[in-house]
Order: C-alpha cells, then sequence, then structure tokens
C-alpha cells in the first residue's frame, strides 16, 4: 500500500488545520475575479478609450484654429458649461490640448469611477450577499482576501482605462506628460471610487444599496466639484472637497502640476483603512447598519407582477430621473451662449445640427441636446429589461412563478412598467430642457414644446429595448450584448456627423429614424416602423421566455 503526499493549500497546516493568516489566498481570487470580469473590463476599457479617440479628431474639425478655440474658451464664463466640464485653464490662450482636456476629462474620470463602484460591489457585498462569500471562506481563504482581491482586480481595470486614456491622447499628438497625467489621474481617481465602494460595502447588507450608497457619494462629488469650480475660475477651496477636481487640478497641457495626484492615492489609502477597521466589526452578510423591520404584512400591489416589478424598480427609475432632470436643465442654460459660438463656427454647428437646416439655431441646438439625453433614457430602458435576467438568476423569478403566475404574465408585467418609466423620463427628459432654455430666452414655450417632441423618441428607445427582451428570452446568457448597441447609439449621435459616417452607417441607429425634433416635423412613417420593429422583438422575447428553462 503506497500513499501519495501533497503539499497542504495555503492557510491550511500540514493536518488540515486552517492558519490564522487574513489575507491568505488574495493571488487566487485576484486571477478568479479577473476572469470573471474579462468581458466587462474589455468592454468598458474599450468603450472610453474609444471616446477619447473619436473625440480629439472631432474636436479637431470642430475648432480648426486658434480661433475657433478661443471662441469656445468664450463658453466657460457660463456657469452651466463650468459644472458640466470643470475648471477652466489657460483661456487667455486656449490651446487645444487644455481645450481637450476641458472636454474630456469630467466624462473620463465620471465612467471610470462608475466602472470602480460596480466591479467592487460585485465582488464583496454581492457575493456576500449571494452566499458566495462564505463558501469561499470555507476555503483556505482569508477573511479579507476577497475584498482585497475585487480591490486589485479594479486596480487592474482602471489602469487599463488609463493607459488606453492616455494612449488615445498621445496618438492625436498631444503633449506626453500631460497625457501621462490624464490617464495616470483617471486610474487613481477610479480607484478613489472604488474605495468609497469599499467602505459603503460594509455599512449595509445589500450589495444595490452599497453601491447606491457609493453612487450618491459620486453625484454629491460631482455637485461640489461643479459649485466650487463656478465659484471662481480654475476652482475654489470648495473645490477641492471633491475627488474628481484632484485630477482636473493637475493643470494638464497648461501648467502640469503633478502634486494633486498624490491627494487621490492619500484618500484611497485612508478609505481603505477605514473600510477594513469597519469589516472587523461586523460578522459575515451583515452590514452595520440595521435595516428597519418591514411592514407585517404587505401591500396589495405586490401581489401582482406589476406591484412587484415598480417596488423592484424604483430606486433606479428615481434615481435616473433625477440625474436626467439635473443634466437636462443644465444643458438647457446653455442655449444663449451657444447659439452664439455656432454663428462664428459653422463646423460647430455641423456637431449640434447633425447635417439639420440651421435657420434656427435654438431649435436646433434644442434638437441636439434632446437626442444627447435620449441617450441616458435608452440606457435606462436597456438595464431596467436587463434586471428581469438578474432576478431570474438570483432564483426570485420562479418564487413568484411557483406562486400561480404565468411566464408571460410576469414578462408583460414587467415591461409595462419599464415602459411606462421610460416614457416618464422622456417627458422629464424634454420638460427639463425645455426649462432650461425657457430660463435664458424667456420663452416658457419651450417646456411644452420639447416635452412633446421628446416622446417622438419612444419607438426609437423601445427598439434598444426591445432587443434586450429578444436577448433575454432566447439567448439570455448573451444579454449583455445589448450595450453594444447602445455603445454604437452613443457613438453615431455624438460623432456621425463630425467624422462624416456613411449613410448606411448612421442609418443603423434606431435614433437616425427618428425625426429630429423640433427643428423637423413628426412624421408618422418612420415612426410606426420603428414600432413595428420593437413589436417584433419584444415578441420574440416573449416566445424565447416561455418556451426555455429559467436560468439557463
Amino acid at each position: 500500500m503506497t500513499a501519495t503526499l501533497t503539499a497542504p493549500p495555503p492557510g491550511v497546516t500540514a493536518r488540515g488545520r486552517r492558519t490564522n493568516r487574513p489575507w491568505s489566498g488574495t493571488g487566487a481570487l485576484v486571477r478568479l475575479y479577473l476572469r470573471l470580469d474579462r468581458v466587462r473590463i474589455v468592454i468598458w476599457v474599450l468603450a472610453l478609450g474609444l471616446t477619447v479617440a473619436a473625440t480629439v479628431p472631432a474636436l479637431e474639425t470642430a475648432y480648426p484654429d486658434a480661433a475657433a478655440r478661443q471662441t469656445r474658451a468664450t463658453l466657460m464664463s457660463n456657469p452651466s458649461a463650468v459644472l458640466m466640464s470643470g475648471p477652466s485653464f489657460g483661456l487667455d490662450h486656449y490651446t487645444f490640448g487644455a481645450m481637450v482636456a476641458n472636454e474630456v476629462s469630467l466624462t473620463v474620470l465620471v465612467a471610470t469611477s462608475i466602472m470602480a463602484i460596480l466591479l467592487v460591489a460585485r465582488h464583496t457585498r454581492a457575493d456576500e450577499e449571494a452566499g458566495r462569500t462564505e463558501v469561499l471562506r470555507a476555503l483556505p481563504v482569508g477573511r479579507y482576501a476577497p475584498a482585497a482581491a475585487a480591490l486589485a482586480a479594479v486596480t487592474v481595470a482602471t489602469l487599463a482605462v488609463g493607459a488606453t486614456v492616455a494612449a488615445g491622447l498621445l496618438s492625436a499628438g498631444l503633449e506626453t506628460a500631460s497625457s501621462l497625467a490624464m490617464g495616470l489621474g483617471t486610474a487613481l481617481t477610479g480607484l478613489v471610487f472604488g474605495a468609497v465602494a469599499a467602505v459603503t460595502t460594509q455599512l449595509t447588507a445589500h450589495a444595490r444599496a452599497a453601491s447606491g450608497m457609493a453612487m450618491a457619494v459620486l453625484g454629491a462629488a460631482f455637485l461640489v466639484r461643479g459649485v466650487g469650480d463656478i465659484l471662481h475660475t480654475g476652482g475654489s477651496w470648495l473645490s477641492w472637497f471633491s475627488p474628481l477636481a484632484w485630477a482636473q487640478q493637475t493643470r494638464l497641457f497648461v501648467d502640469l502640476r503633478w502634486w494633486p495626484l498624490g491627494v487621490s492615492l492619500a484618500a484611497t489609502l485612508v478609505l481603505l483603512a477605514v473600510a477594513v477597521s469597519l469589516a472587523q466589526r461586523r460578522d459575515l452578510g451583515a452590514g452595520l447598519l440595521t435595516g428597519r423591520p418591514g411592514p407585517a404584512v404587505a401591500p396589495a400591489s405586490l401581489l401582482s407582477p406589476v406591484g412587484v416589478a415598480r417596488r423592484l424598480l424604483r430606486a433606479s427609475f428615481a434615481g435616473w430621473g433625477t440625474g436626467l432632470l439635473f443634466f437636462a436643465v443644465a444643458f438647457g442654460a446653455l442655449a444663449n451662449s451657444l447659439e452664439d459660438a455656432v454663428a462664428d463656427l459653422p463646423d460647430l454647428g455641423q456637431w449640434i445640427g447633425a447635417g439639420a437646416a440651421l435657420d434656427d439655431l435654438t431649435a436646433t441646438f434644442a434638437a441636439a441636446m434632446l437626442s444627447f439625453l435620449v441617450l441616458a433614457v435608452a440606457a435606462f430602458a436597456v438595464s431596467a429589461v436587463l434586471r428581469l435576467r438578474a432576478e431570474e438568476e438570483a432564483g426570485r423569478t420562479e418564487l413568484v412563478l411557483v406562486s400561480g403566475t404565468s411566464r408571460p404574465g410576469w414578462l408583460g408585467g414587467w415591461l409595462t412598467v419599464v415602459a411606462a418609466q421610460t416614457l416618464v423620463l422622456l417627458v422629464v427628459a424634454g420638460s427639463g430642457l425645455g426649462l432650461g432654455m425657457a430660463v435664458v430666452t424667456a420663452d416658457a414655450g419651450w417646456v411644452g414644446r420639447l416635452a412633446v417632441g421628446a416622446v417622438a423618441y419612444l419607438p426609437a428607445v423601445a427598439v434598444v429595448a426591445g432587443l434586450a427582451v429578444a436577448l433575454v428570452g432566447l439567448l439570455p446568457r448573451l444579454a449583455a450584448l445589448v450595450w453594444v448597441l447602445v455603445a454604437y447609439v452613443i457613438f453615431v449621435t455624438w460623432f456621425g456627423g463630425l467624422l462624416n459616417l456613411p449613410g448606411w452607417a448612421h442609418d443603423l441607429s434606431p435614433l437616425a429614424r427618428t425625426p429630429y425634433v423640433p427643428v423637423e416635423d413628426v412624421a408618422a412613417g418612420p415612426l410606426v416602423g420603428l414600432a413595428v420593429v420593437a413589436v417584433v422583438l419584444v415578441g420574440l422575447g416573449f416566445v424565447g421566455f416561455r418556451r426555455r428553462d429559467l436560468g439557463a
């Protein structure tokens, strides 16, 4: 009789007992998380990298010389422009690099921060809530290993985004040091908010609440930075309370200084120390903040699929609605300033007009801004549909169906709520944009005009959401690929006119089939065609959802 001796796994003694090493197994978990998130990370990296790579030549087309850039610099006196872009440096001699930093940096910083928050919450609180962390802890995995591995994976992701951002700037011939500083600032800002998420995951027992808290911190940072930058050109003392400001305060392509990035690094380390301290004070699966007990009797509305869907989507709907209204009003307030710039820059008129006639610059501006806001509504509709898949993977759909609800009834009820909320968000986008324009133009008629005009985009948004429904029903494991269509629609809407994309490439976007309201009259034909496509896609989703196995 022979026996084969093997070395014990890390964290376990030769007799099979666990060792008291809190970081044991971190390396293996890092590799696991990167493997699980490889598609997500690649999508984020490519999306942000391509955004930068496409924006730079688009800006070169819109602002071809120094005079054009100085015209753009005059817009920075508008508070809404400062709020949407950031502090303005070098306005007296507005170089192309300075303009790129102002136009691109805030968008990239916010998007990278969102990515970091979602990834940290996914591999910490979400795994803990689903019981996966408990299974891992039964293996030779230390107490802090899952969280440490999640943060390490997020570090890799943010550094990858930062590298692609820097590469996009360098490929355009911009100055090396500032390009690298912007890439590093992007990565460090993402890490700051990843560390914020590491703290919020200790406070609550639910992943959505944890990510929601971290998103709220990001929203507050956006507002604090915006108000601080409005108070003083180049930023005021208030701006420094926002992590988003630290990367922008490097004064890219104007007067580069690296030390503000040290503030980002220090804040990350402090937040991680706080997260570790809080983790020592709670039990696995619990949060430091105890939730309120629910009512003894559930409301009657929860007995229907519509009621359940409305309850599950209400927080997301409220968040998207609040943000959309805020940005819509801010966009509308730019109307007067941007109209003056378009008069001096025909190429900028092509950007916002997307080929439309520029007889009424205010109406053209309104049409362009409305098409941009509709992109956010389409993203909400897709995320709401994909939430249905998340409920299925978590096993809650089965609980609903065993209560007597049919599959078509469950899917139909859910989509009814999504459709109603999408319609409301379109009206909110149009009304908010009209409100902002009414304030600066003294024409209250814009509110009603744009609120009605926004509804014309409902069939186009329904096509995008319908594809998500079809994938959830027929190919649920590939449902996330609908975000490729969303990214394509965003790219065509933002850059299609400036990059002179061929007609067929432009027409592939459902939004391109919608009349350019309020510049163009609403024609029933294209809208009916889009509605038919949406109905067919939703129908395919119903057929697939009814026939396939749950969880497949």
